[in-house]
């Protein structure tokens, strides 16, 4: 499984939020041969709400990665 990278996951939803905003003012959308209008305001609703998990998803795990745990051991004599 190819991973994607956090900067590819953020332009990623990037394009649908710019996406979403055009659709809502009137506007359609294209990409390659693809042409998004609002009729397509759902799909970009969806898509975009995927790729906001798969983004807070990398950005969670490098956290995880980025965090140190301390510990401390205590005797009681």
């Amino acid at each position: 499984m190819a991973s994607i990278t956090k900067a590819e996951a953020l332009a990623t939803l990037n394009f649908y939020l710019d996406a979403e905003k055009k659709i809502l003012s009137g506007q359609s959308v294209s990409e390659g041969d693809v042409t998004l209008t609002r009729a397509d305001l759902a799909d970009v609703r969806a898509g975009r709400r995927e790729w906001q998990k798969i983004y807070d998803g990398i950005v969670a795990a490098e956290n995880r990665q980025n965090t140190r745990s301390r510990f401390g051991i205590w005797y009681n004599d």
